[in-house]
């Protein structure tokens, strides 16, 4: 179908200042930019910004895909592209599909696995037909899941380079890079030497930090030198740490460096003033690779939970249990909205007691019993946001308010873009619109390798977003979050409308991109 965008200001991509353009778009791609005769069906945009499908560089819609496809909360921000597989975090390779669940967010009994490798999953992910387009790195979680399991040690010579064959045959089946989740339970074990000789098989390495309170700087430093390495492009993720203004400034100051001496490097940063994550995150490796019935003996015994509490987990690394707090649940509801600190005060159990407490009672719902824990200020989100380096990302799960998601949250994944709007260009003025249009699209292309997205030209796929720019921005809260954002009009995915007016038109014409 052959379709003309005419009267909108085209903000391209790469950048340069916007101008009133029309746009042609036929057999998903652009055709013609500029001004022409054509006889297409017409979308009128006076008074919009017509600009490249947005690129979530940070998502974890890995399996939430597979269970919705519409992706409602993506579309509804003007959002094409997402890169799942992020912190380690993902859906292959799977040998052990219990314990694999446990590097999966989002997970749901409702689609079971069926695969084991990269190929199958895109397969799967093909059958479910997304509504946006999918690219995947490799997950070290995973990696270490299938090989090493739930063992906070570092891999043997053996299970190294079984973990180097699974990366290798991962990217053979298309995946664009390789990702770590340090901090968590299941990566804990890896040293610095296991990483770099597993990310210098990729072209794109993405990391979550070994540490984002204490220590956070030096976890940085850590990813550097096995970026330096290992010869390779490094993504710092949501590279801000939980410990404050000055720790911020000293992370970005050692990108800034690295970058300097000729490293390529750069950093994302999703849009809350807080991190999420699952309660059970508190658990060692040892705890959490358990049976249900043995995780109930655990929790039990007094001396099992001794053992637990030196854990060093990304809850308890901050020791201020006051900023971690429980969203809703139907496990526990009377502490839903409640700090952790406040819910042990009011059982009369120190913070840990209280957790292993919340646990043992949601030992079914345990992908249900999800924290939030407040860290960052909008000081911090300003420099990092306004840093050249930075582009924004959901760190999220795509999610849609009603059918098989509606009773599942994961902030920022109905609000990042438009929040990184509202707040950027509207609100500080720290970016003009090309330029905000420019990290949410170009930016975020580019790093990855995408060279037909996220700019438009002749010649380069339809993903293309008319959005009003007076508008754009997000409805979701922090104990509201499933509430679509507002200001995207017109959205297409590979030519095809699936925005239409506000509304969603059914079309699902995403496509798994193979590297």
């Amino acid at each position: 179908m052959r379709l003309a965008i005419r009267g909108g200001t085209v903000v391209d991509g790469t950048g340069a200042p916007g101008r009133r353009a029309d746009l042609l778009v036929e057999d998903g791609r652009i055709a013609d930019l500029g001004s022409f005769d054509a006889e297409a069906f017409e979308i009128d945009a006076t008074g919009m910004l017509v600009a490249p499908g947005f690129v979530d560089l940070h998502s974890h819609s890995d399996y939430t895909l597979l269970v919705d496809p519409r992706a409602v909360s993506a579309i509804h921000q003007g959002v094409t592209t997402e890169v799942v597989g992020n912190c380690g975090f993902g859906c292959f390779p799977i040998r052990d599909a219990a314990i694999a669940r446990r590097a999966i967010y989002g997970y749901s009994d409702d689609v079971p696995v069926t695969w084991s490798s990269a190929g199958e999953y895109f397969e799967r992910l093909e059958d479910a037909r997304p509504a946006v387009n999918m690219l995947s790195l490799v997950p070290n979680g995973q990696l270490r899941l299938a090989t090493v399991g739930l063992s906070e040690r570092e891999a043997s010579s053996d299970e190294r380079r079984e973990m180097q064959a699974l990366l290798h045959e991962s990217l053979d089946h298309g995946a664009w890079g390789y990702s770590t989740g340090l901090e968590y339970a299941q990566e804990q074990g890896a040293t610095e030497e296991e990483i770099t000789a597993l990310a210098r098989l990729a072209p794109f390495y993405a990391t979550h930090t070994r540490r984002r309170d204490a220590g956070a700087a030096e976890a940085v430093a850590e990813a550097l030198r096995t970026g330096d390495r290992a010869g390779i492009r490094l993504q710092v993720s949501h590279l801000v740490p939980r410990n404050g203004l000055e720790e911020s400034r000293r992370c970005i100051e050692l990108v800034d460096a690295a970058r300097a001496r000729g490293q390529d490097v750069a950093f994302d940063m999703h849009t809350r003033t807080f991190g999420l994550t699952n309660l059970y995150s508190v658990l060692p490796p040892w705890a959490l690779g358990a049976e249900r019935h043995e995780l109930v003996a655990i929790l039990r015994d007094p001396a099992k939970r001794d053992a637990m509490r030196d854990h060093r987990s990304i809850l308890s690394a901050g020791a201020d249990w006051s900023r971690v707090v429980l969203l809703d649940n139907d496990v526990w509801p009377e502490h839903a909205r409640r700090d952790l600190q406040a819910i042990a005060e009011d059982r009369g159990q120190a913070p840990l007691d209280a957790v292993y407490d919340l646990l043992l009672d949601g030992l079914d719902e345990l992908h249900h019993l999800l924290v939030i824990i407040h860290a960052y200020t909008e000081q911090q989100q300003r420099e990092a946001f306004a840093h050249p380096l930075c582009v924004p990302g959901s760190d999220a799960t795509t999610l849609a308010p009603d059918g098989p998601l509606a009773g599942s949250s994961f902030h920022g994944a109905y609000t990042w873009a438009a929040w990184f709007w509202r707040f950027m260009v509207r609100d500080e003025r720290l970016l003009d619109p090309a330029a905000a249009i420019h990290r949410l699209t170009g930016a975020p292309a580019a790093r990855i390798g995408l060279a037909d997205r996220g700019v438009l030209r002749p010649g380069a796929r339809a993903d293309v977003v008319v959005l009003d720019p007076d508008v754009f921005e997000e409805r979701g809260t922090t104990f509201e979050p499933n509430r679509v954002a507002t200001g995207v009009r017109d959205v297409l995915v590979n030519g095809v409308h699936t925005l239409r007016d506000g509304s969603l038109t059914g079309a699902r014409a995403g496509e798994v991109l193979r590297r």
